[in-house]
Parts: structure tokens; C-alpha cells; sequence
């Protein structure tokens, strides 16, 4: 097991170190002169310079790569070049919490749902119940999530007042306010979400009830809850552990189009307009920050499943 934690952080290191590397190229091989785009047309040769400094385009890659480098280690990414005197820590802390308060809420909603729905599928397996959600299920992950957006905008947030059509809450709104104007976005991710997760806790729930230890518990006269809870239930999670921890990383920064149609300053919208403006600052400090999230998330992910299931726990130990 510690040789596969080793291993895996070593792993996700490199990952890590080839990010920083692609993102601190850009400046260097973006088209046109960064600094001129930033400072302006009509800026001055002074205005250039300092510009040019801050981007740390006078230096060499290598010491850009070293900046990057121990600005990461420090979590210290400077200041935006958009807002002068606001520190790039300062606008991703507040993007991420803003994005952990949707995830959370959102996988709140998803997991349970999902996985009822694929848990159910396969105990009716093949029957009209089944074939309703595995449809219902691929048909709802066809659809993009700025999709789904706009039609709960439309459907829901116009005519009833209950459903915000902007998912920011006031300052110092409580904590059924806040989530009433996370309803709508956390709605479109369960959309979005819920037959993806539900289709692959079906096939290993199936997989489970067809192994001998299920049969055997079925022959023991043990009820259909008990089997499920005791032998089914631990193992047909695995693969939808392993589907989470993997979908972290894009719900923390991917879900832009989401974060633009309801007006909700998360991570992914601070990237996109870091891109926007060319605010190369955060948009370095959101990668770096959305990187670091998704090594976490997998490397918990595969404890997680090693603690759930005995012989991953066992391959591991040996490994």
C-alpha cells in the first residue's frame, strides 16, 4: 500500500510539473506580444515593460519554470493584471468555495439518486422499470449541460419565482437561501450526471447478483436488503468511486458553461475570463488550482475503493 500511495503521488507530480510547464509556456507562444494586449494599444513603452516584467517574459523559460514553480509550493501567484491590487490567492479561494458549495449540494443530490436509480435497475433487471431508467439515463447524458441550463431557465426559473435565475446569493444569505439558489445549477448536474453514474452502478450491481457469494447469500434465506447490504452493495460501488473521483477535477473547473448561464462565480468562470482578458496570473493560479484538485480526488478515490474492496486492498499491499 505505500508503495502504491508512493508510486501515485509520484505519478500525479509529473502530471503536475508537465501543467505548469504547458501554462507557463502560453505567454511565450501565444500569438501577438501578451504585454501589448494586457497594457493596451496606445500604452506606453514604460507601461510595456512593467508589464513585460510582471509576465516574467525578460527572463528565460527556466527561470519562468522556477517562478511557476515556487509560486505553486508558496500558493502565492501575484497580483491579477485585471485588478490591480487584488492577489490572484484571493480570487481562486473565493472561486473554489464558491465551487465546493455547488459540487457538494450537486453530489448531495447525484450520488443518492444515481446510484437508488442503478441499484434498482438492476434488481429489475429487464424489466419495464429497468429499460425506463437506462433509457431515461442515456437520453438525459446526451444532452450538454448549457442545454439542460437554458430549458430549466425557461422551464422553471421564468415562471416560478421560487427557482432564481441567477445562482449568486446575496451577501450574508442563510443556508436554505443559499441553496435555494443552488437548486437550479445542482438540478442540471443530477441531470446531466444521473445516468451515467446510474448505467455503471447497474452493470457492477448486476455483476454482484451473478457472483457465487450473492447466490450463496440468497440460499442462506437472507432477504434481498441484507444481501444487498452485506455482499452487493460495497462492491458494486467500486467503479462508481472510481467515476466520482475522476469527474471532481471537471466539476471544479469544467462546468464553465454551467457557471456562465446562471451567473455563478465558481472556478471554472475565473478561468474562463482570466482566458477572456488575458489575465495570465489566475489563469494560472486556476489551472494549478483545478490540477491539484483532481490528484486529490483520484488518489482518494483509489484508497477509497482499496478500503472497500478486500482484493484491491490485497493487490495493493502487494504492489
Amino acid at each position: 500500500m505505500r508503495r502504491f500511495i508512493t508510486r501515485r503521488l509520484l505519478l500525479s507530480i509529473l502530471t503536475l510539473a508537465i501543467i505548469i510547464v504547458i501554462i507557463t509556456l502560453i505567454p511565450n507562444l501565444a500569438p501577438g506580444d501578451p504585454a501589448r494586449k494586457i497594457a493596451g494599444g496606445t500604452a506606453s513603452p514604460e507601461r510595456l515593460q512593467a508589464v513585460t516584467e510582471s509576465l516574467g517574459l525578460n527572463k528565460s523559460v527556466l527561470q519562468q519554470l522556477s517562478d511557476v514553480v515556487s509560486s505553486t509550493i508558496r500558493f502565492d501567484f501575484g497580483d491579477s493584471f485585471t485588478r490591480p491590487g487584488t492577489s490572484v490567492t484571493s480570487l481562486v479561494t473565493v472561486s473554489l468555495w464558491n465551487s465546493t458549495k455547488l459540487v457538494v449540494f450537486a453530489l448531495v443530490l447525484v450520488l443518492p439518486i444515481s446510484i437508488a436509480g442503478g441499484l434498482i435497475a438492476a434488481y429489475r433487471r429487464d424489466t419495464w422499470l429497468d429499460r425506463v431508467i437506462v433509457n431515461a439515463g442515456v437520453a438525459l447524458s446526451s444532452l450538454p449541460e448549457f442545454v439542460v441550463g437554458v430549458l430549466f431557465l425557461a422551464l422553471l426559473a421564468v415562471p416560478f419565482s421560487f427557482f432564481k435565475v441567477i445562482a449568486d446569493p446575496p451577501d450574508g444569505a442563510g443556508f436554505f437561501t443559499q441553496l435555494q439558489f443552488l437548486l437550479l445549477p445542482a438540478l442540471t448536474v443530477l441531470t446531466v450526471y444521473f445516468g451515467y453514474i446510474a448505467r455503471i452502478t447497474r452493470a457492477s450491481t448486476i455483476t454482484s447478483l451473478e457472483a457465487d457469494y450473492a447466490r450463496t447469500a440468497f440460499m442462506r434465506g437472507l432477504s434481498t436488503w441484507d444481501v444487498f447490504r452485506k455482499h452487493v452493495l460495497r462492491n458494486s460501488l467500486v467503479p462508481t468511486v472510481a467515476v466520482v473521483g475522476t469527474q471532481l477535477g471537471y466539476l471544479f473547473g469544467g462546468m464553465v458553461g454551467l457557471e456562465l448561464i446562471y451567473n455563478y462565480p465558481g472556478l471554472g468562470r475565473l478561468i474562463f475570463d482570466a482566458v477572456d482578458a488575458a489575465d495570465y496570473p489566475v489563469l494560472r493560479g486556476g489551472v494549478i488550482t483545478v490540477a491539484i484538485i483532481y490528484m486529490v480526488a483520484t488518489l482518494s478515490a483509489d484508497l477509497i475503493i482499496a478500503w472497500m474492496n478486500p482484493r484491491a486492498r490485497l493487490s495493493l499491499s502487494e504492489a
